[in-house]
């Protein structure tokens, strides 16, 4: 198989599984490594390499996982409040191997421009999310909750100038995939200028 017939399986294939279908499985930390090395080679304007990561597992998860229930308790008015919400948050990653937290750092080029900078970012958990579908890890991409809220930047002591990307709850499914699918055609999304 050539190198594109095998990056157009991956890309093709991948697919979100919410951790609630996780098994419980642990990822081999070696492997979570591969996954981080894949995401340090997204494409960078100026070379700033702007990803950062924040990685839980074994109890880190259950902790992380509660303090976001309460971030999303103590931000929210109370006529607002669900409890299902924060049960979910709460246990959440009861089933997943690791969460990743992932943000865009700013750094001293003022010549780049915060869009670059989250672009490159989210580039990077793009390759994170296909080396785990290569490697026969689930992986679902959560931006819910407080997660791109002011209270998870504080929570994290970012800058002001830094940005939330989300959380990438990893672990194993024993879940057939669905098929893929795209709403619409191609040829409403692409224009093609030959002079």
């Amino acid at each position: 198989m050539s190198d594109i017939n095998t990056i157009e399986k991956v890309i093709q294939n991948r697919r979100s599984v919410k951790p609630q279908g996780y098994n419980g499985k642990v990822i081999d930390p070696s492997s979570i490594n591969k996954l981080i090395q894949a995401a340090n080679w997204a494409p960078t304007h100026g070379l700033t390499e702007p990803w950062r990561f924040i990685i839980f597992d074994r109890e880190g998860i259950g902790r992380f996982c509660q303090d976001h229930a309460d971030l999303y308790k103590v931000n929210t008015e109370p006529d607002r409040f669900m409890q299902a919400s924060y049960d979910k948050l709460k246990n959440q990653g009861n089933s997943a191997s690791h969460i990743i937290a992932v943000f865009s750092k700013r750094g001293p080029k003022n010549n780049i421009t915060e869009l670059e900078e989250i672009c490159a970012t989210a580039a990077a958990v793009q390759n994170m999310l296909l080396a785990a579908e290569a490697m026969g890890i689930a992986s679902f991409w959560s931006t819910g909750g407080q997660t791109l809220k002011p209270a998870m930047k504080q929570y994290f002591q970012l800058k002001e100038e830094d940005q939330m990307i989300g959380l990438i709850y990893l672990g194993y499914t024993d879940q057939e995939k669905p098929e893929g699918r795209r709403l619409t055609s191609m040829e409403e999304k692409v224009m093609w200028y030959h002079r």
